[in-house]
């Protein structure tokens, strides 16, 4: 799997951009605010329809333009493809897979699938449940589409009921729609929650190795699924998967009310990180953190070749000048298999090291390349 070229029009800081890409190892060097990682957010978004940087589309879109384009011309599963989409601030954007029209991002993850890797991800493990679920959640849209659809209706029902709750006290009515809002919520999460344990069990051994590659195997890594207390083993089939989680509801129903919040379901779910028996995110040093953070998401890219054939694009946006020499080295020795995009500073190393293509960026322009 690999892109070949990207086009890009009025998106970020880029006014205009067509670029032929190195089919191994793409390094981009520049200063800071130049447009190195605006170039890797664009290839993100046409495999999965989003930026992990942005909060709307909108934000993508540069000033004194009203739309944005991004296309890509990919090899993926013995063909090429050509991905487009089409970013307005008034309307809804527009996306296609080989000029046919793509009414979901989940058809892009279909052709397309890359893993970002940003100095933030370093602090995976220190930060709350929220980025661990963010984590689990874009692995999973590019991975299995019905996963995404799942995610996609639990959040709209999830935010109908938060307004029930919110507003029942002033209109009582409301509450009769609860029950509807509830199975729809159960039948989404379960789907979601039978994903998130499948997923896990695989990251946890990808995960478990690569700490132990890192550490010299003086440290061992687990990994585990935590959701609501009612789901005792979340590998367990759907059918039961759904009645513990109904369970789980109904046990909650009367905290919800009197809290007016949703108490209850996998938007509470988190990973838990342990080096040696330990809750890493409490007990683990800064040095041990970075490196199962590291781990895990490098096993992200192996459980998205084994389960594909064909590894993802990973996109690694100057994590290696937060590392230090072992973990850069632990890093590098992985990165081969697969095209590579690598950010750094311009008095970095790394062209000479790696070799492929060299991209030299400034002021949302590629000046060279050699």
């Amino acid at each position: 799997m690999r892109i070949d070229r990207l086009t890009l029009e009025h998106f970020r800081n880029y006014n205009r951009q067509d670029v032929a890409f190195d089919t191994d190892c793409n390094v981009i060097f520049g200063e800071n605010a130049q447009g190195k990682t605006n170039l890797l957010e664009a290839i993100q978004y046409l495999s999965c329809g989003h930026s992990s940087r942005a909060k709307s589309d909108r934000e993508l879109i540069g000033f004194q333009a009203e739309n944005a384009l991004i296309q890509g011309q990919i090899f993926a599963r013995d063909r090429e493809f050509v991905l487009r989409t089409e970013l307005y601030r008034e309307k809804r954007r527009k996306l296609w897979v080989n000029k046919v029209p793509a009414k979901t991002s989940s058809e892009l993850s279909q052709v397309f699938q890359t893993v970002f890797f940003c100095p933030e991800d370093l602090l995976l493990i220190r930060e709350g449940a929220a980025a661990r679920r963010k984590f689990l959640d874009q692995a999973l849209c590019q991975l299995r589409p019905r996963y995404a659809a799942a995610l996609a209706a639990y959040r709209r029902v999830y935010a109908h009921k938060t307004r029930i709750l919110r507003d029942c006290e002033e209109q009582p009515g409301l509450l009769d729609m609860l029950p509807e809002f509830n199975e729809r919520l159960i039948q989404s999460g379960a789907v979601i929650i039978h994903y998130r344990a499948q997923f896990t069990e695989k990251l946890a051994v990808c995960a478990a190795a690569n700490h132990a590659d890192c550490s010299g195997g003086k440290e061992k890594l687990s990994v585990n699924y935590k959701t609501v207390s009612t789901v005792l083993n979340p590998l367990e089939g759907l059918p039961l998967l759904t009645d513990q989680l109904r369970a789980h509801m109904e046990s909650h129903k009367q905290a919800e009310l009197g809290s007016r919040l949703c108490l209850s379901g996998p938007h509470k779910d988190d990973l838990l990180v342990e080096i040696d028996g330990r809750d890493a995110k409490t007990y683990s040093s800064q040095g041990q953190t970075r490196t199962a953070a590291l781990s895990l998401k490098l096993a992200e890219r192996e459980i998205y070749k084994n389960v594909t054939g064909e590894a993802p694009i990973l996109l690694l946006d100057d994590v290696l000048s937060e590392l230090d020499p072992r973990r850069q080295e632990f890093v590098l020795n992985r990165i081969s298999g697969g095209q590579v995009f690598i950010t750094c500073c311009e008095d970095d190393r790394l062209p000479v090291l790696l070799g492929g293509k060299v991209f030299h960026i400034a002021a949302g322009k590629v000046l060279e390349s050699f």
